[in-house]
């Protein structure tokens, strides 16, 4: 049985990071690494990026006749999704097709069509496992779908084998995140242990949190062949013990690796010693949701953390040299002097680097439902729930005079000379030309958006 497992390129309208960061389809490693033995020699499995394989989906399909297609993807690529899953059905009348993703996870009736034939919102892996198995033995879609509905539950366990990296070895080279490149991703916990309400990722879990086992990281770590490693759990500053450990674990072991992780800006301002030591380990730089220096934005987004805790973060990273990148949540109540005074304040506290999204009630996070009636868009407009459009109607200016600031922003508080010069001094001139391209796609795709007016 001839499988291919399909990471969709973004739809054209959605405005992507993808300019500025590839990271491996680390959900698809980890289906190929654990295929179980007893039917591996009746699998023939393949991952196709189509956001760095050269070739057409349609091409592909051709080449391949494939029996059985997974694809994985955001909301964004909903639609996109639907319809690839329909063209595959349109061109071989026998071939199967199925979904997964965190997307999936949560709002799994985002995917309902007859085109596509299985949903996994759970414990992907086995289900996969479990189609593949009962698909061998002939057994049809209607009774396979059975059994994955009568399936436990998420399960907190993780015992399986480490992703298969070199399923994808044609296109490791491509795979970057702003200056790390070439980058691998490892997930060392799942779920996160806050409660912001306007978080995605603890949804996905269903507001539980695990860790994996130290020795079972370590000995992932140990087989990543890449220098540049990113940590992409929800939040890898949480367990103090946990980090010592780790620490611990990559020197006794002799781990070269420079790191990038998620963290809060609460642990990174009262734990500069954890800090220093993971910078001696090879910390690089660190993504942390600063969300707002407004208090009562802090409040509603039951952040539980402070402006004062924002910038004794700032200033804890600046003192060890580990690059900050920060987040912010603009909400619809900000007129331009509330951008003005943004900026300053994030040129005052010398940040870098800093992604301004749009405040966006994402379908299945809790505060959803409050801002339905603020909508600008429909629901089912999939590509533009990325968290870069203006989704809700903002307050005091226009939907074009909101994009514009966002973009003045962006460029009062990265395009500074000191900075780039900076930057150039750190990561070289190539580095730095890849993502000069890379955000003036983003810019281009902003300034079609204030020209549009929408």
């Amino acid at each position: 049985m001839k499988v291919l497992l399909i990471r969709p390129k973004p739809h054209k309208e959605t405005i992507g990071l993808q300019h500025v960061m590839i990271c491996e389809p680390l959900e698809f490693e980890y289906l190929v690494s654990n295929v179980p033995e007893e039917i591996k020699h009746a699998i023939q499995i393949k991952i196709i990026d189509l956001i760095v394989e050269k070739k057409g989906y349609k091409e592909i399909l051709s080449e391949e006749k494939p029996d059985f297609v997974l694809y994985t993807g955001y909301i964004t690529h909903v639609g996109i999704i639907k319809d690839m899953a329909r063209t595959a059905k349109e061109m071989f009348s026998y071939v199967k097709t199925g979904v997964g993703g965190v997307h999936t996870e949560v709002v799994p009736e985002d995917f309902k069509s007859q085109f596509i034939d299985f949903i996994y919102d759970r414990n992907g892996i086995d289900g996969f496992n479990f189609t593949l198995k009962e698909l061998l033995k002939g057994s049809g879609i209607d009774g396979i779908n059975e059994a994955l509905v009568k399936s436990p539950p998420k399960n907190n366990n993780f015992n399986y084998r480490y992703p298969d990296r070199n399923a994808v070895s044609k296109y490791r080279k491509h795979y970057y995140y702003m200056f790390h490149s070439p980058c691998a991703l490892i997930k060392t916990s799942f779920g996160c242990p806050y409660s912001c309400s306007f978080c995605f990722c603890k949804e996905i879990t269903g507001g539980k949190y695990f860790s994996r086992d130290m020795a079972d990281i370590i000995g992932e770590l140990e087989t990543i062949e890449e220098e540049e490693i990113y940590i992409v759990d929800d939040d890898f500053l949480f367990n103090k013990d946990k980090l010592r450990e780790f620490i611990d674990n990559l020197k006794k072991k002799n781990i070269k690796k420079k790191f990038l992780v998620y963290g809060r800006a609460d642990f990174i301002s009262e734990n500069k010693d954890i800090m220093l030591e993971l910078k001696g380990v090879g910390l690089q730089a660190v993504i942390v949701g600063i969300e707002s220096v407004r208090t009562k934005d802090l409040q509603a987004y039951n952040k539980k953390t402070t402006k004062k805790v924002n910038e004794e973060c700032i200033k804890t990273l600046k003192s060890l040299d580990i690059e900050l990148y920060a987040t912010l949540i603009i909400p619809l109540d900000f007129t331009k002097q509330d951008f003005r005074e943004l900026t300053g304040w994030l040129k005052n506290s010398d940040v870098k680097f800093v992604n301004l999204q749009p405040l966006t009630p994402l379908p299945g996070t809790e505060i959803f439902h409050s801002y339905l009636s603020d909508l600008l868009v429909e629901r089912e407009n999939y590509e533009v729930w990325d968290m870069a459009h203006v989704v809700l109607k903002p307050e005091f200016m226009s939907i074009r005079a909101f994009y514009t600031e966002l973009l003045i922003a962006y460029y009062r508080v990265i395009m500074r000379p000191k900075h780039l010069a900076a930057l150039i001094k750190k990561y070289g001139i190539k580095a730095n030309l890849k993502m000069l391209v890379g955000s003036s796609l983003v810019s281009l795709q902003y300034i079609h958006k204030i020209v549009r007016g929408r």
